[in-house]
């Protein structure tokens, strides 16, 4: 492993601050190492294991142009070896101790982690510390390894009609910011990656002042920051560009794609809607009183969806809402609905549409968000047993422009919404002009009946 010179990481190697962080969910401790590094410890000792995770501050909403699925296939190169580990040896030293790795991107972050029992922290933070300044790439791994990521595309999406037609509404439903983007890449561009587009998007974002190290399980924070003194503070830091990100402009008209497949056994309708995250949102109440309209609308039995439509009409095998707020830019709001066997795609369609319009129209009522806000509320527990939950909680926000005191404020946000708070966020997103519908058919079907 390349380490600065000793003069060089002594003035590096400093005591780190706490930042004090209301105690409500996690209780995690952070610290900032001198090279910009910042590391969040969550002590959790139901058991002697421990989740390590790197987080980088970059996913495929950064790629440049035309080389889309970049971030993505490099997740994939940072397991092909450094001077001290050979290509594919990462992997496998950590399963002969006894632990399990893997990695994954989104459009904003890259994450890659270890679980493994506890007294092996220090070796696991050794290897990460090492790939991520010293990743050695040849040819010959970097030729293979694409072609395990075109298949990876072919299998997941290519042949899969549902991840097509997310891939369509996707692009659809941005009409310019990089979020129309997806994370594995576009076939065309996905096939032209090099060695060298790898290497330079690696050089660019892969470096400690550009990374968040959350170690969660049977561990300490003294600990764990005289790990990571040891092994991440030597590490030189760079000088950053900002992630740049079109801005997206006003949507003013709805669209609509219409997948057929001969594949597809359940045909299913999808509606899409742009949304504020916890990040970009103005009003920061927004997205808290959206995550209860989404539970409210389609989480679950109890919801409006499913008793309008699967149990009263009898119209839907299934009916539900989404909403995700965890983005560095926009979010999306999603609603989705899939026909009984004879019941037309007009039909569900037409009685789906009626209950968005009357939740925008009418609101929610005070007993319907109490409800929703102790179902939101009761899944604190098990985020609290899970050690991963923990990890990938606070590295999805702080990758996503929240700050630990946000996640350990979320118990308090989400039970101080009020009924007209949340039928507010329902005129303002429920939008048709800012939406898009998908509409997923067998290659025979009538779209209408």
């Amino acid at each position: 492993m390349r380490f600065l010179a000793i003069a060089r990481a002594a003035a590096l190697l400093t005591a780190l601050v706490p930042v004090a962080a209301t105690a409500a969910i996690f209780d995690p401790t952070t610290y900032q190492l001198a090279n910009g590094m910042q590391v969040v410890v969550v002590e959790n000792h139901r058991a002697p294991i421990v989740s390590h995770m790197v987080w980088y501050k970059v996913g495929a909403a950064d790629e440049p142009a035309g080389k889309s699925g970049i971030a993505h296939f490099l997740e994939h190169l940072m397991f092909k070896g450094t001077p001290d580990i050979a290509p594919g040896e990462f992997s496998k030293i950590v399963a002969r101790n006894g632990g399990r790795d893997n990695a994954f991107t989104s459009s904003d972050y890259t994450a890659y982690f270890q679980n493994i029992a506890a007294d092996r922290l220090e070796m696991v933070m050794r290897m990460e510390a090492d790939r991520m300044r010293n990743l050695t790439l040849d040819d010959a791994h970097v030729r293979s390894e694409l072609k395990v990521v075109q298949e990876e595309r072919s299998s997941r999406t290519d042949n899969n009609p549902s991840a097509l037609l997310h891939e369509r509404m996707e692009a659809a439903l941005y009409l310019t910011h990089p979020y129309r983007r997806p994370v594995i890449g576009w076939p065309a561009e996905l096939a032209g990656l090099t060695r060298e587009d790898a290497l330079a998007f690696y050089r660019r974002w892969y470096a400690p002042n550009n990374a968040i190290l959350i170690v969660a399980g049977d561990v300490v924070p003294e600990q764990v920051k005289a790990l990571a003194d040891k092994y991440y503070a030597p590490l030189k830091p760079e000088t950053l560009e900002p992630r740049l990100r079109a801005a997206e402009p006003p949507q003013a008209g709805a669209r609509r794609i219409e997948l057929r497949d001969a594949r597809v056994r359940q045909p299913s309708w999808m509606r899409q809607h742009v949304a504020p995250s916890y990040a970009s949102a103005t009003d920061k109440t927004r997205p808290y009183a959206l995550q209860i309209l989404a539970e409210v609308l389609g989480g679950g039995a109890t919801s409006r969806l499913y008793k309008s439509l699967v149990v009263e009409q009898g119209l839907a095998a299934s009916a539900g809402a989404w909403y995700e707020a965890e983005a560095l830019d926009w979010g999306s709001f999603g609603i989705s609905a899939s026909p009984r066997p004879g019941v037309g795609m007009d039909k569900l369609e037409t009685a789906v549409l009626a209950e968005i319009a009357r939740v925008a129209k009418d609101g929610v009522t005070a007993p319907e968000v109490t409800r929703a806000q102790a179902r939101l509320k009761a899944g604190i527990t098990f985020a609290r047993d899970s050690l991963h939950t923990a990890a990938r909680v606070l590295g999805e926000a702080l990758t996503t422009g929240q700050s630990v005191a946000d996640v350990e404020a979320w118990p308090e946000r989400i039970a101080a919404v009020t009924p007209e708070q949340v039928s507010q966020a329902a005129r303002a997103v429920l939008d048709e002009r800012a939406s898009v519908t998908g509409l997923l058919l067998p290659a025979q079907q009538e779209t209408r009946r």
